[in-house]
């Protein structure tokens, strides 16, 4: 479709060496071919052309002093991409990849990842170069300062209402919050992923890792199957694949695997999540020290993994999420996975499946949960946490998991229901697509060209 081809086209000469951006707009517009075809008001309105360009983009210098009295720089970013359904709404990701194609892959995801949640929150994204990995906590308290210190002026609580990501959680949002607090003097829902003694949400935390299994248990119980008593394997050993763990034992599942940079353990009788959690959430150990408490757990060095693959996906499962990042399973791993009898992917990452390993899954026509649908749990309880902050109110823990639910049921519907109506029932990568550009997409028309 040379319509497609030509944005594209033109996309990367207007953002030079942004692969990552690239690889998110292709596989997003290229699957909404058919849509496209069917309603040319699309074309008529020059929609692709203006989604795929930020409506903002904002890059800013972000000096530091380490506890040595150095003077450090790093590089900040927040790229502000769509507001037509309601104020940017995107994680803020503190990691030494960053860069600025990065960031706008994440923002591009977003915009239909929050549409698909049925709330009212458009797509941004944020983050830096910085690596909080040895940092001391007065050093990250530094950078979140001056970080926040240029942020301020471009986010509110109508405007832009970051979270947490990569690299940042509730120690690094105090941060920011305290020295936007500082600076402008009011108290707001500003950023979200707060601690819950300051306008924080219960579940937040879990909310990612819970929902993308709530999203494999409605692919399962669409196909007539279940989660109980399925094998699974996880990447990842932070929140995201943490408590994707912790849901799946829940629910009878037995996840058996986790990974870290350094390595990752196999252990089959189960992942002992309350080691897990102790290793990484308390100690920040490698989790070659889970073999301490459990001998008969394999711990495999990322310098053993098959070359070119990631070793968690050569375990015979029946099910596997993968929660750690972007391009983390490639086509040997997908043919991996469905040799060993894999029938459901759920992505608790953002795009962790490179394009060949999605088109792989789609041809065999399993369960396949794409990012902007399966991990859209965490910016939606992102969303019940910027509604009790306005209504100065605090849920309980199964109220904001209850609604949970009903979300991502919701998610995997309207997914699934557009998948149906352009031909292709099993594809929600389709579906996911066609159903968040959709909405977005008329919300523009309806707003003019702005």
């Amino acid at each position: 479709m040379p319509y497609v081809a030509d944005t594209i086209a033109k996309l990367k000469k207007s953002s030079p060496a942004e692969l990552e951006f690239y690889q998110a707009v292709e596989e997003v517009l290229v699957s909404l071919r058919p849509l496209l075809d069917k309603n040319p008001k699309y074309r008529q309105h020059s929609i692709i052309e203006r989604i795929v360009e930020p409506e903002r983009q904002i890059s800013f210098r972000v000096s530091w002093i380490d506890d040595k009295g150095h003077v450090q720089v790093n590089k900040g970013y927040r790229v502000q991409f769509n507001s037509a359904i309601g104020p940017y709404k995107g994680g803020i990701r503190f990691h030494p990849t960053v860069y600025s194609g990065i960031i706008k892959f994440l923002g591009f995801e977003q915009i239909f990842k929050n549409a698909l949640t049925g709330l009212a929150i458009g797509g941004g994204k944020g983050g830096s170069d910085f690596d909080p990995k040895g940092k001391s906590d007065n050093e990250i308290m530094r950078f979140c300062q001056s970080f926040m210190t240029e942020l301020y002026r471009h986010i509110g609580a109508t405007i832009d209402v970051p979270a947490g990501d990569i690299g940042v959680g509730g120690r690094e949002i105090g941060y920011m919050y305290g020295q936007y607090k500082r600076i402008t003097g009011s108290y707001e829902g500003v950023l979200t992923g707060k601690k819950l003694n300051w306008g924080g949400s219960l579940a937040r935390t879990e909310a990612t890792g819970y929902g993308a299994v709530y999203f494999a248990q409605n692919m399962l119980e669409g196909r007539g199957d279940t989660l109980e008593g399925k094998t699974c394997v996880v990447s990842g050993a932070g929140n995201v694949a943490i408590y994707t763990i912790q849901k799946l034992h829940q629910l009878g599942a037995k996840a058996v695997t986790c990974s870290d940079s350094r390595g990752m353990i196999y252990h089959e009788k189960g992942i002992d999540l309350a080691l897990l959690k102790q290793l990484k959430e308390v100690e920040g150990a490698s989790l070659e020290k889970y073999l301490e408490t459990h001998k008969d757990a394999k711990y495999t060095p990322v310098s053993e993994y098959p070359a070119g693959r990631n070793a968690v996906w050569s375990v015979p499962c029946q099910a596997a999420f993968p929660s750690a990042t972007q391009n983390e399973l490639n086509v040997e791993d997908a043919k991996a996975l469905l040799k060993n009898g894999c029938v459901c992917i759920s992505e608790g990452a953002n795009m962790p499946s490179t394009p060949e390993a999605v088109e792989a899954f789609l041809k065999a026509k399993i369960c396949y949960g794409p990012g902007k649908a399966a991990n859209a749990g965490g910016v939606a309880t992102s969303q019940l946490e910027m509604a009790q902050n306005g209504s100065m109110q605090q849920w309980t823990f199964e109220e904001v998991d209850a609604k949970l639910k009903v979300i991502m049921k919701n998610i995997y519907i309207r997914a699934s229901e557009a998948a149906a109506e352009f031909g292709e029932p099993t594809n929600l990568v389709l579906g996911a697509n066609i159903a968040g550009f959709r909405k977005v997409a008329d919300a523009m028309i309806d707003q003019g060209v702005v």
